[in-house]
């Protein structure tokens, strides 16, 4: 029988359950909005995991029933050394058949509708996006 937690979290280590369970606790204003709009089912009818350990990464919102992630950026994913870790992260989980979809800070906070309404697109049976 298959390891439920493994599919689910791809063997993340001890350590990357710790920095999740932190972060969860130490939310961005941004995340606190989109986990408000994501969570109990609110957004297609599926469930959004906060901080969730995936291998080596803590993903801010995952959903393993259609494979995607939401993440929430601050102007530290500017930065340029944060711009090439975020492309090897995508990249990695894009192999793991994962999409990554991208808000920053102020998107979250300043239009909501648009950042729910780009999620929800992505769900649509015959999205366009893959």
């Amino acid at each position: 029988m298959p390891d439920h937690n493994n599919n689910l979290h791809h063997h993340a280590n001890p350590s990357t359950y710790e920095i999740a369970r932190i972060l969860r606790k130490q939310q961005t204003e941004a995340e606190e909005l989109l986990w408000q709009l994501l969570r109990n089912r609110r957004v297609g009818g599926l469930k959004f995991r906060r901080q969730h350990p995936f291998e080596k990464y803590v993903l801010d919102f995952y959903c393993h029933e259609v494979k995607m992630v939401v993440e929430a950026d601050g102007s530290i994913h500017n930065e340029p050394e944060v711009v090439q870790y975020d492309n090897a992260r995508t990249t990695r989980l894009s192999e793991a058949g994962i999409v990554v979809l991208r808000f920053t800070n102020e998107e979250i906070e300043n239009n909501p509708a648009y950042v729910i309404n780009t999620i929800e697109s992505w769900l649509k049976p015959n999205n366009t996006h893959s």
